[in-house]
Parts: C-alpha cells; sequence; structure tokens
C-alpha cells in the first residue's frame, strides 16, 4: 500500500532557529528542527547520560562513546570496558529468556556504531552472540533447549527481524548456529519481514495503539534502520517513524502520553516520569519542565545520537499546540468472535486465512491466540514447534487439556468462552482524544465491553505531567511488595473493559461483566465485586466532592468524575502495599457491584475562567442512570445513560445503543484512519496528500520519501 500522509500545524515551534533543509540524509525540504537546535537537544541529553558510568549498562555505555565523539572537551576509554561487564546480558541472551531481544538491540547499536573502539574480547563476545541468537520460532532447536522468548508482538516481531538484518549485515560469511545458514542468507531473510511488518502498519495502523510502554520498543529498531540500514530501507524506517513520533505528539499534554493505550502498565500510566516514551517525548518535543528521569534508557539514546535522522519541524508543533482540538483514529484489523461457530470462518479482506500456518505472526501479534477462529492453527503450531515447554505458554495448557486434544471441542470451548480468554486481542479500535493547552480526555470507543481484558486502558483524563485520572474493574485486590507488576490487575488494564464514549470534553463509561467470575482453572479471568477510579489527590492543587462528583484542579486544568453508585476513598498503607510514593488519597473505590457508570469531563480556565465556575455547572448538569438489571442469562443488561454536558449538550447512550448528542447519533466506528486538524488519512486509501498554508511534513510509508517544508520567512 502506499501511503502518502501529510501533516500540518500553524502553531509555532518554541525552539529557536526552526526550519532547516534536509532530514539527515533521509528527507527532503527545509521543515526540518534546524541543525543546530537539534544537535544542541541531542548534546543536552548525552551530557546528563554521561554524569555517571555504568559499565554494565550497554545504553550508558553508548552514550559515553557517542558524547566522546561529539565533544572534544570529553573523554572515554572505550577498551576500559570488558566483555564481563555484560556477562549479565550474554548469559540471559545465551539462556533464550524473553526480552532478550530488547538486550540484543543494544548490542546491535554498540557493534554497529562502535566497534573498531571495543575492546576485541568484547566486540568477540558480541559477534558470538549474533550467530548464536535464535532469531525466528520455526528455526531448528535442539532437543535440549527452550527458547522463551516472545516473538510475536507488535514489537518483538519488528526487534527481532531488524536485529537478523542487521546481524546478517554484520557477519554476511559468517554460519549462524541455529539454521546453519550464512549471514548474507539472514540478512535477505530479516530484510523481507522487516518489509512486511512496514507493510502492515501502513495498511492497518498500530496494534499496540497509542502505547506509552511499547512505542518506546517500536522507535528503537526503527532508530537502527535509520542510522544503520541500506538507503532504502533507512528512508522507509525513518517514514514510520515519523508517523510513531506524530501519533506521540498529539496524544501527550505535558509530556504525559495519557490517553487510552492498548497495552500498558500502571507501573508506567500512573505519572509521565514512569511511561517508557517520557525521556523522548522530552527530547523530541519539551513539553514539559520535568528532568529526563534515565541515564540508561536505550530509545532516547538512540535519538540523542542518530545522525541520520532529523526530526520534521512541523511535529514539534504539533506537541506544542495549545490550540482545542480532537483527534479520531481507527487502527487494527477486524476480527469477529461473536459471529456463528464455524470450523473455518473468512477472515477479514487483506489478512490471512485462519488456517494459513504463514499467518500465524500476523495474528498472534494482534492477542488472538486464544480467539476461536484461529485455536486449531495455534494449537497445531503449539504442538510442532515445543511451545508448550515455554514459561509463556503454559496458562494455556488447560484450556487444551479441558478439550482432551482434540481441535474440534477447543475450538468449540474457546467460542463459547470467547469473552472470558480472549485477555489480550488487540482487535480494530477506534479511539478519540480531546485536547487543549491545559486538558486532555482519550477514551477507546466501544471497544469489547464486558469482556476480560488484560494491559488494555479505555481512557484517561490528564492535566499534566503527574495529575490524571482514570477508572478500572479489579481483578485481583491490592497486592504486597515495593513496585507495580505487570500481572497485577488491580490497576493494570482491569478484569472487564467498559462500554465507552466520548463527545468532546466529556465521556460516559459503563460496566457490566458479560460473564460470570469463574473459578479453577479459570480463576484468573475472575474479577471482584466493584470498580474504582485511579484520582491521585496530592498531584492536584485542589480536589472537592459534591454529591456524586469528585472534581480536581491542576494548575488552569479540571477535571470532573462522577459515579453513579456512591463512593469512598480506599485508605492504603505504604507500608503493606505500593503506592508509588502516595501519602494521601488516590483509590476512589464504588462499591456494591461490579456494574456501574462513570461520567468525566474536563475543562480549563480558557473556557470556564475559575474552578468554582467549573464545578457550578458540572454538578448541576442534570443525569439520569436507568439499571437495566439482569437478562435471562443472569448477565447484567447494562445501563441507559443521559448526561446533559454544559459543553456537549444532551449526552445519552447504553449498553447496546449509539451514542446520540441532542439526539444527533453519534458515529463511534468512523472509518478515517487519522482525522484530526492536523492530518486526514482515509483507511484504506493509496495516496493522501493534505497540507496547509504554510507548513507541512509529506511522507510514503511505501517507498519512505519524506519531504518536510516550511513557508515561514526566516
Amino acid at each position: 500500500m502506499a501511503l502518502i500522509l501529510t501533516v500540518c500545524a500553524s502553531a509555532c515551534v518554541r525552539w529557536p532557529g526552526h526550519g532547516g533543509s534536509g532530514g539527515g540524509t533521509l528527507g527532503r525540504g527545509n521543515g526540518y528542527v534546524d541543525q543546530r537546535s537539534w544537535r544542541a537537544r541531542q548534546d543536552a541529553y548525552l551530557r546528563f547520560a554521561t554524569e555517571d558510568l555504568n559499565r554494565s549498562s550497554i545504553p550508558n555505555v553508548i552514550a559515553h562513546l557517542a558524547r566522546s565523539e561529539r565533544d572534544r572537551h570529553y573523554r572515554f576509554d572505550a577498551r576500559s570496558v570488558k566483555a564481563s561487564d555484560f556477562q549479565a546480558v550474554f548469559d540471559k541472551i545465551d539462556g533464550h529468556v524473553d526480552t532478550s531481544d530488547f538486550d540484543m538491540m543494544r548490542l546491535m547499536a554498540l557493534w554497529w556504531g562502535y566497534r573498531g573502539r571495543l575492546d576485541p574480547g568484547l566486540r568477540q563476545a558480541v559477534e558470538q552472540r549474533f550467530t548464536g541468537f535464535r532469531y525466528w520460532f520455526t528455526d531448528p532447536l535442539p532437543d535440549d533447549v527452550v527458547d522463551d522468548k516472545w516473538f510475536w508482538s507488535e514489537n518483538h516481531r519488528l526487534i527481532v527481524h531488524v536485529l537478523e538484518y542487521l546481524a546478517g549485515r554484520a557477519l554476511p560469511r559468517s554460519t549462524f548456529e541455529f539454521t546453519g545458514l550464512e549471514g548474507r542468507d539472514h540478512a535477505d531473510r530479516g530484510r523481507q519481514r522487516i518489509e512486511e511488518w512496514l507493510d502492515e502498519k501502513a495498511d492497518f495502523g498500530f496494534s499496540e495503539w497509542h502505547s506509552d510502554v511499547y512505542y518506546a520498543k517500536d522507535l528503537e529498531p526503527l532508530l537502527l534502520l535509520t542510522e544503520f540500514a541500506e538507503p532504502d530501507l533507512a528512508r522507509r524506517a525513518a517514514a514510520m517513524l515519523d508517523l510513531f513520533l506524530f501519533d506521540i505528539a498529539v496524544h501527550q499534554r505535558a509530556g504525559n502520553m495519557g490517553v487510552t493505550h492498548g497495552r500498558s502498565y500502571m507501573k508506567d500510566k500512573s505519572r509521565a516520569v514512569d511511561q517508557d516514551v517520557f525521556n523522548i517525548t522530552k527530547l523530541a518535543f519539551d513539553t514539559t519542565s520535568l528532568p529526563y528521569t534515565s541515564r540508561g534508557d536505550a530509545t532516547v539514546i538512540a535519538l540523542a545520537r542518530a545522525d541520520r535522522y532529523r526530526l520534521p519541524a512541523v511535529l514539534v508543533r504539533v506537541a506544542q499546540d495549545d490550540a482545542e482540538f480532537v483527534d479520531r483514529q481507527h487502527m487494527g484489523v477486524p476480527l469477529e468472535l461473536d459471529g456463528p461457530l464455524e470450523p473455518l470462518p473468512a477472515s477479514a479482506p487483506g489478512t490471512p486465512a485462519y488456517d494459513d500456518p504463514d499467518g500465524i505472526p500476523f495474528w498472534w501479534e494482534r492477542g488472538a491466540l486464544t480467539a476461536w477462529p484461529i485455536v486449531p492453527l495455534t494449537v497445531t503450531t503449539i504442538e510442532e514447534r515445543r511451545l508448550w515447554e515455554t514459561s509463556l505458554f503454559q496458562p494455556f495448557k488447560p484450556l487444551v487439556d479441558i478439550a482432551g486434544g482434540d481441535l474440534n471441542v477447543a475450538q468449540a470451548l474457546a467460542y463459547n468462552l470467547r469473552c472470558i480468554i480472549n485477555l489480550g486481542v488487540l482487535s480494530e479500535v477506534d479511539t478519540i482524544t480531546y485536547r487543549t493547552g491545559d486538558t486532555m480526555l482519550s477514551t477507546a470507543q466501544d471497544y469489547r465491553p464486558g469482556c476480560h481484558g488484560n494491559q488494555y486502558h479505555p481512557w484517561q483524563a490528564t492535566l499534566d505531567e503527574d495529575a490524571i485520572v482514570f477508572t478500572s474493574h479489579p481483578g485481583n485486590e491490592p497486592r504486597a511488595g515495593n513496585r507495580w507488576v505487570d500481572a497485577d490487575l488491580y490497576w493494570g488494564g482491569g478484569s472487564t473493559l467498559p462500554r465507552a464514549a466520548q463527545q468532546g470534553s466529556a465521556n460516559i463509561v459503563m460496566y457490566a461483566p458479560q460473564y460470570t467470575s469463574p473459578g479453577a482453572p479459570l480463576e484468573s479471568f475472575g474479577y471482584l465485586d466493584y470498580t474504582h477510579a485511579y484520582f491521585p489527590t496530592e498531584r492536584f492543587d485542589e480536589v472537592r466532592q459534591v454529591g456524586g462528583w469528585t472534581l480536581g484542579r491542576s494548575g488552569d486544568g479540571y477535571v470532573a468524575l462522577w459515579s453513579w453508585r456512591p463512593t469512598e476513598w480506599r485508605t492504603h498503607d505504604p507500608a503493606e502495599t505500593f503506592t508509588n510514593g502516595l501519602t494521601q488519597p488516590f483509590d476512589l473505590v464504588a462499591p456494591g457491584g461490579a456494574t456501574n457508570v462513570w461520567i468525566s469531563e474536563v475543562g480549563d480556565a480558557a473556557r470556564w475562567g475559575s474552578f468554582d465556575a467549573f464545578a457550578d455547572a458540572v454538578t448541576a448538569a442534570p443525569i439520569t442512570v436507568t439499571d437495566l438489571g439482569r437478562g435471562a442469562d443472569g448477565l447484567a443488561d447494562g445501563f441507559d445513560v443521559s448526561y446533559s454536558s454544559p459543553t456537549q449538550g444532551d449526552m445519552a447512550f447504553s449498553w447496546t445503543g449509539p451514542l446520540t448528542v441532542d439526539g444527533a447519533e453519534v458515529d463511534l466506528h468512523p472509518d478515517a484512519r487519522i482525522d484530526n486538524p492536523f492530518a486526514t488519512v482515509a483507511v484504506g486509501s493509496d495516496r493522501i496528500h493534505i497540507r496547509d498554508g504554510r507548513d507541512s511534513l509529506d511522507i510514503d510509508l511505501a517507498t519512505g520519501a519524506r519531504r518536510a517544508t516550511t513557508s515561514r520567512r526566516r
């Protein structure tokens, strides 16, 4: 698909000297951030990163190497770093441990950028990992080896393909251990798969939509390609990098990518500085005064040392734009799970057949391992590739055991449990984000309502780096420990997903589980009998409660949250449960049942003047909620809800009906891939060309052509 995207904006960049010509060596036009200004920002981060030396941190070592090549006053003895300093990393890679591909990326950057400066023993050890790495799950595997790496998510697919391509190019005549192929053969195979991945993203958008975690893991391999790949592939990577950064620019407020996410964790989403994209957002867009947080952040170090990629100035203007706007996006592929059960239903146009073994990476990337149309292929693949032996597939084994190994029975079981077991399916999604200079509200609309979900983040209101609000349906009680762990479902994604819809600055979020909380062997899919909100009071300048409303102010940004069920603050003792330093109330619980309605509205001083005026208007707004009870199946039928928003009008929403505003139906599933004041891209369009009268970025995702222009006089 030849997708040409033009991104336009009229807000002024606050950096000096915008309007640089040439995008490094990977673009044309005069609309890039000025080379001197950009280099100054890169070098400022490198100075921060090199205040300390951590010899066991590959990214930190790379930062020292990069600075020593740019700063003639800075000295770093690269040969003082020995292979023994990275032994823990080598052991992880040699053990085929999950996420060891992340470590391999850092070794790849080290070798390609600085191999001539490395200690010979270290260089040899790195090259040994290049030839000894297993790059794909179909590669031969000795009987005594178990490979626990996860190959199939959106970010892991790209990473392992980039690693294979660059390792093969690095050692073209060397024999690689698992396949017996020469490096040049691996380079060819890796390149083909990179191009397939890029084509998929151009066609369907990103599976892990707006992810504050995994976008960083996509940016890092793309930066490897822009710096070290062959020119044509480097150009395609740069164009895709522009698109990722544009998505971040649109969906951040004060450096906080505080929007709906396809995948996130509480350890990341509770505040900006904990997000994996925070440092790269700060370097690229300078929208927060908070300092950098990590001297070993591999993604921001990759951007800070980049020579061939330069940032288009219009992306900075989008990020810094304080004007009110609404963004709508459609991403992903259709995956119909509620249709009639049949052995092999037709897949959506442009997607692999459900029984095509070559389609496994495509469908598993989208978390569809347990989706009933794919279950027969999933089970066959797991057995053929010895994946039952790996730790990551063990949770799925009881489902197959119940079926007695019969694929037809397994498929029927998956169909009947489709609302329960598809905890990570990333099917097509429609998101909406409202942003001003002081507020942001974002929602995944009508997304898998009532079904189990893990790592999803359905909605969030964001006022700044720390002042945020969202709700969830917990799957377990708070856990003891000194951190929020990925598997914790108290905050991390919740247990069942709401039916949510947004119009401008207001949304309605309804919880009504569509399955009964199960026992063994499916107890991990269970849920608690209440919903709750994250509302960290000490991170706001002011918080008040009026009736069913809880309202907060941070600076000139305002947020209001209403619950149908009465709420109470839950007390957390930091000595018993992790609170991330919070000592004041932050957990607003609505006890009494897993069904509930939450309504939120954001505002700011520009519209309302005082916080009092906002609070008075919102708390006086009429709200009607009708509990529809339970159907013949014993499951909740949800609610009929009406909310007379003081800004949006009369909003009405129900569990099965449309969202209406002042009686007119609002389309929750529009056809546009991107629709905002800066870009309009239609799903399925081969060529789209949009520009305003002044600034633009044109990127062709099929060829990698990119041209940034400005008509501003300099």
